[in-house]
């Protein structure tokens, strides 16, 4: 079995550099998942956090202050990943991701290769994934490390994420009311449980309970199955893994798993822009398997040229699919609602009569 397990910063870092606690504890843990047979990747926040407790500067706000405080801090988590790991005989092989590594097809398709050939290794490799912080740009940022351990979860076609954090589940209210309980299992992420999302992460970390809810979207989609655990006892990995009970939140994966390029098509590349589409265009996307055409759009949202990535949306706000417009917004306005014969005498050109093709589409 692959697990990706992925760790944020409030778990593992804190205002005095690294969590030496935790780490113990879960290097212990994740020694005894590979001993049990399993392979995992671990997603790692703590960069930036021990960069910054090693300079001794407050929490950085510039991009510039964050590379700094990532060059520093890289490091130093790896130096505590391959000093705790190398003891119980396993081996640790450090990857910095961004977002362009991920848009770029033949990049993509490199990084699963290299995971793919680390899980093979006997005794065994856990890669250590973290997006390249000392040199990513914004526009190039995952923006926190739980779409990037969603992501992860799809290059290596794993069975389990399993993200480990500062709470202990999704509540069904705000944990701090009286009366609020985990929610055990989400057989579907609809948009009444994202609206059990509270606010924002902690002062050390950038992702909150939305975050953690769009990584689960994306994973099970995939056809990985998510799981929110508390870090404050990382042995609960192998007691998931082995069909223990736990306590934490379950996401049931879609049961059928996306090839690599449908997986790339859909959550390698940023949205830039959403389409709401009338009932008609939605029945036609999820149960025909029909293209999407201009007649079936009631809105756009967003500024995108051809060829980028765009979230399909029922009018209700329900993402239904994700694909590649063949057409830039700025003409796709012009056309909304139109019969494909018009498009023509509208633009005075037509690339296609799909808008987005069902080629170039993925059915969430």
């Amino acid at each position: 079995m692959i697990v990706v397990i992925k760790v944020g910063t409030s778990t593992i870092a804190s205002d005095r550099g690294l969590n030496g606690r935790f780490l113990l504890a879960f290097a212990g843990a994740l020694g005894d998942i590979v001993a049990r047979g399993h392979r995992v990747v671990v997603v790692t926040s703590g960069a930036v956090g021990a960069g910054r407790w090693r300079l001794s500067v407050p929490r950085p706000r510039t991009i510039a202050e964050k590379q700094a405080a990532a060059a520093v801090g890289q490091g130093l988590l790896m130096h505590a990943y391959e000093s705790l790991l190398a003891p119980l005989g396993v081996a640790s092989a450090q990857l910095l991701l961004t977002r362009g590594d991920l848009v770029d097809r033949q990049r993509y398709l490199n990084a699963r290769t290299t995971l793919h050939a680390l899980l093979t290794y006997d005794p065994p490799v856990v890669p250590i994934v973290n997006e390249n912080d000392s040199v990513a740009v914004e526009e190039l940022k995952f923006g926190d490390n739980d779409a990037l351990s969603a992501l992860v979860a799809g290059l290596v076609d794993a069975d389990w994420l399993v993200m480990l954090t500062d709470v202990a589940g999704l509540f069904d209210r705000p944990p701090a009311e009286p009366g609020a309980r985990i929610v055990p299992e989400v057989d579907e992420i609809t948009p009444a449980v994202e609206a059990l999302a509270g606010g924002s992460g902690s002062d050390l970390g950038t992702g909150g309970m939305a975050t953690k809810l769009e990584a689960a979207k994306i994973a099970t989609s995939s056809g990985t199955a998510v799981a929110l655990l508390s870090g404050a006892n990382p042995a609960a990995v192998l007691d998931l893994l082995e069909e223990r009970p736990v306590a934490g939140t379950r996401f049931r994966a879609r049961g059928d798993r996306l090839e690599a390029r449908r997986k790339w098509l859909a959550f390698g590349r940023p949205v830039r822009g959403t389409l709401v589409l009338d009932d008609g265009a939605v029945g036609a996307v999820l149960r025909s398997g029909k293209s999407l055409l201009p007649a079936g759009i009631s809105e756009l949202a967003g500024e995108f040229e051809a060829g980028e990535a765009v979230s399909l949306r029922a009018g209700d706000g329900r993402e239904v699919a994700r694909g590649v417009s063949n057409y830039a917004s700025v003409d796709l306005a012009r056309i909304l609602g139109k019969r494909t014969v018009e498009i023509e005498d509208i633009l005075g050109f037509k690339v296609a009569d799909e808008v987005v093709h069902r080629n170039n589409m993925v059915v969430l």
